[in-house]
């Protein structure tokens, strides 16, 4: 059964907008497009219209409902706090009702709902390499996400030669006082950056904590949240609620941002959480124990690395800034530097940069001034997605800097002190 609300199930929060514009001045979209129908106030009077009869599901209405990257934006900047992108997202689904999945939405379902097809396709990030991408079927939705046309100068990280479920027990035994901690890793930690993924089951095991990473966990669901089908959310949903319910926790960790959007949001969106534990974002869990402390505490390094930080949308939205910020200026080995623009959005959103892969690159490039006024030689993010679309970025603008997350460097900190 379904968890997402219907459009009409909005219909009451729908004149909560009083049209006053504040979205305007942080919806990266309409920044480069300047389209009414891009901006929030512009989606919510679609939205109005289609309910009241005024407005038929359209193919312009559907552009307009296709220009957001549900970054959240528009709400964080509301008065009224209108939840904009959760209407977008009961719109797409009445549009899909209606007319069908769109092509992307079709070839996006057919891989991200079967993690057998998913595991056949993924070793590692062997999907992303132009060279091997002829291996991938027609029906598979990367090919769509990654297409060759897409893929054509990205930037692409390197090929890993297995796959997190490959590299980690399911379950990690730990100090019995310390309890339990369930991993939900993601598709992005654990097929194309697993090396990321391991970090976020190895860091809580060294800390003293039980690990539990369900091998049957699957895709979260953000792909199929932006084509509108509501069938396959709610089949991965049930697939992963099962799954992290299978094992009692004290909290339900992730390391992707956008993940999280999806577990803690999108799940919860009709009738609360469906977890049996609290979801957390794997740097509020790494302070809540302290970790910013012993990175203090270790001797400072002669010779540092100039860090900064690029906020994800799905953190900078739920008000998660403070505890990434404390890991890095904590780092022993890094010389933290605030960027200018950090909670900007990359760009990527998704299936977004599929869509629409000009206005997605546009949107990034906007980043690049204020990466390079740091100075910094590395920036690091908390979400896969982000780190992708900002490597490619640098690496376009000719900016001599990696994008990183944030959990290699602080294994990196606490490795160092260890064979010291």
């Amino acid at each position: 059964m379904s968890n997402q609300k219907d459009l009409e199930e909005y219909a009451h929060v729908l004149q909560q907008c009083v049209r006053c514009g504040a979205c305007q001045a942080h919806c990266p979209v309409y920044s480069e497009t300047g389209r009414e129908g891009s901006v929030a106030r512009g989606k919510i009077v679609l939205a109005a219209s289609v309910l009241s009869g005024q407005v038929v599901l359209d193919e312009r209405l559907q552009e307009d409902m296709g220009l957001c990257l549900l970054c959240g934006s528009c709400v964080t900047h509301c008065p009224n706090q209108v939840p904009t992108d959760k209407i977008v997202g009961a719109l797409r689904r009445k549009i899909t009702d209606q007319h069908g999945l769109s092509s992307v939405g079709k070839k996006v379902a057919k891989v991200t709902g079967s993690k057998s097809l998913m595991k056949t396709l993924i070793k590692g990030a062997e999907f992303l390499s132009p060279l091997l991408f002829k291996k991938i079927p027609e029906s598979s939705g990367l090919r769509l996400r990654f297409s060759p046309e897409i893929l054509k100068g990205r930037s692409l990280p390197p090929l890993a030669e297995r796959t997190l479920f490959d590299r980690v027990p399911e379950f990690l035994e730990g100090d019995p006082e310390k309890g339990i901690v369930t991993v939900f890793a993601g598709c992005a930690l654990s097929y194309i950056y697993p090396q990321w993924g391991e970090l976020l089951i190895r860091i809580p095991h060294r800390l003293g904590f039980s690990v539990y990473f369900p091998k049957k966990q699957g895709c979260c669901g953000m792909p199929a949240l932006s084509s509108g089908n509501s069938a396959l959310i709610s089949k991965l949903s049930e697939t992963n609620i099962g799954a992290l319910n299978k094992k009692k926790s004290s909290v339900i960790l992730t390391g992707c941002a956008s993940c999280r959007g999806m577990l803690a949001g999108h799940y919860a969106e009709k009738s609360g959480s469906p977890f049996d534990s609290k979801i957390l974002d794997i740097h509020q869990f790494l302070v809540a124990n302290g970790v910013d402390k012993i990175l203090a505490a270790l001797p400072q390094k002669k010779q540092t690395t100039r860090i900064t930080y690029h906020d994800p949308c799905h953190l900078r939205s739920e008000g998660i800034t403070r505890e990434p910020r404390a890991l890095l200026q904590a780092l022993p080995q890094a010389d933290y530097v605030e960027m200018e623009g950090a909670g900007l959005c990359c760009g990527l959103g998704g299936t977004f940069t599929a869509h629409h892969p000009d206005l997605s690159r546009m949107i990034g490039d906007k980043k690049s001034s204020g990466l390079k006024k740091t100075g910094a030689t590395i920036v690091a993010s908390s979400c896969p997605g982000c780190i992708l679309q900002l490597q490619d970025i640098i690496d376009r603008n000719g900016l001599q800097m990696q994008a990183l997350h944030t959990l290699e460097l602080i294994d990196q900190a606490l490795t160092d002190e260890q064979q010291s």
